[in-house]
């Protein structure tokens, strides 16, 4: 009797994590910028990011830029947000063809683009 409780203990945990391993590689894939963003217009260490898809870079109110952002000059387009999503400090020296721009935001090594994806959809719907 012991045995079929454990092995049906076994099948159930298994099958459990199964169905919650798509929720969990979701919430990965976006759960980095959680770390310093809100996904609404508040401000928690980095600007909120409701709107952010076709807004200008570096205009938010109240948030300390550094001066390569705060001069901005592009928009946060999908192309321009992948770069960025997948290393900031780069993208920020490609943006603004400066070889010394810099930025406060570490680099979050989203690069693959099912991840990007993933990280798009959830800003176009904030």
């Amino acid at each position: 009797m012991k045995k079929v409780l454990l092995v049906a203990a076994s099948a159930a945990f298994v099958m459990g994590t199964t169905f919650l391993a798509p929720v969990a590689a979701q919430a990965a894939a976006w759960g980095k910028c959680k770390a310093c963003h809100n996904f609404s217009e508040k401000k928690k260490v980095g600007p909120g990011l409701a709107g952010v898809v076709g807004r200008k870079a570096g205009v938010m109110k109240d948030i300390k830029y550094s001066s390569a952002l705060a001069s901005g000059g592009w928009v946060w387009d999908e192309a321009h947000l992948r770069e960025w999503m997948c290393n900031s400090k780069d993208a920020v020296k490609k943006f603004t063809g400066d070889d010394h721009a810099k930025t406060k935001m570490p680099p979050q090594k989203i690069c693959d683009a099912a991840k990007q994806d993933e990280v798009l959809a959830k800003l176009k719907e904030s």
